[in-house]
Formats: structure tokens, sequence, C-alpha cells
């Protein structure tokens, strides 16, 4: 019976940060506070830069930098943001988890983040790292990789391949 309890309080752990960000609300408004903006509107760009902090609803998205990719707005309305690319010290907050990477990309259009680069996974005392981090806002699924290429680690593999894990169990009261 306590293997069972074990078992269930493992399976349990990684579950409830699944849900986390689950039908998050994408349209929502998106705020950004930096130290410096440079708008390269030619090329549909916004760089912000030294300790940006970003919050749409109950997710927080801070970095060193991130670029924001948006397209120009038809007469009278306001541009589209399609993408948001964070670089160093990444770090998202969600009510109940907090994940950290070198790199984050925020695909407003996808409803996906992706995390990389020695990305760890915290939901109270309990602890995931890997390499890569993709989380759907729609459904709430993540999947984190033990290994990962691209330019987040220069198209090497990083890494051993392995995701590792500790899982705190709550302690038990008397008679379960």
């Amino acid at each position: 019976m306590k293997r069972l309890l074990l078992l269930a309080a493992l399976v349990a752990a990684p579950l409830a940060a699944q849900s986390a960000l689950r039908h998050h609300n994408t349209d929502a408004p998106i705020d950004v506070d930096a130290k410096t903006i440079d708008v390269l509107d030619a090329k549909g760009q916004a760089v912000w830069s030294g300790g940006v902090r970003i919050t749409q609803g109950d997710m927080k998205l801070n970095a060193d930098s991130v670029t924001v990719f948006y397209r120009k707005a038809k007469s009278g309305s306001a541009p589209q943001i399609d993408r948001l690319d964070a670089q160093n010290n990444v770090e998202l907050i969600t009510p109940s988890e907090t994940a950290r990477g070198r790199y984050g990309i925020y695909d407003v259009g996808r409803k996906t983040v992706t995390l990389v680069g020695g990305v760890t996974l915290t939901h109270g005392d309990s602890v995931l790292r890997g390499q890569r981090l993709a989380i759907d806002l729609d459904t709430g699924r993540s999947r984190l990789d033990g290994s990962a290429t691209g330019p987040a680690t220069g198209g090497v593999p990083a890494g051993d391949g392995r995701v590792r894990g500790r899982f705190v169990v709550p302690p038990r009261t008397q008679g379960n």
C-alpha cells in the first residue's frame, strides 16, 4: 500500500505542474517593463533590455532581454504580437511553478512556451532538470527533454540526454 501511495505522489507532482498554464488566455494584454526599448519598426521588432519583466494574466516572464516580433498594424489598429524571444536568465513564473533556462520563446499564435538551456522546473520543493521544456498553453501539457540542440547550445547536443527529478513527498498523517 505504501508503494502505491509513493507511486501516486510521484505521478501527481508532474501532473500538477502540467496544468498550471492550462487554458492560459493568450489574448490577455501583455505588460512589459524594462530599462530600455529599441524599436526596429521596419523589421517589426522591439528589443526590450535591462531586467525585462513581462506579465500576461497569471504568467510572468523575466529575462535580461526580450525581442518582441510583431506584425504592423492595419490602419487604426494595434500591432499583432507574434512571438517573444527571451535571452539570458529567463524565468517563467506561474502561481504554482517556476521554470528557469538560458533562452525562452513564447509563441503567442501557437500558444506555446519553450525554455532551452539548463532548464529547471520547480513545483514547491520538487524539482525537475533538463535541457528543453515545451509547454502547450491550451492543454497545459509540458514536456521536458534531457538534451537539446539549436542556437541555445551552439548546435551541439547539451547535457547527457537525461531528465532528472526530485519529488518531495508530503508527510503522511497517521493511519494513511
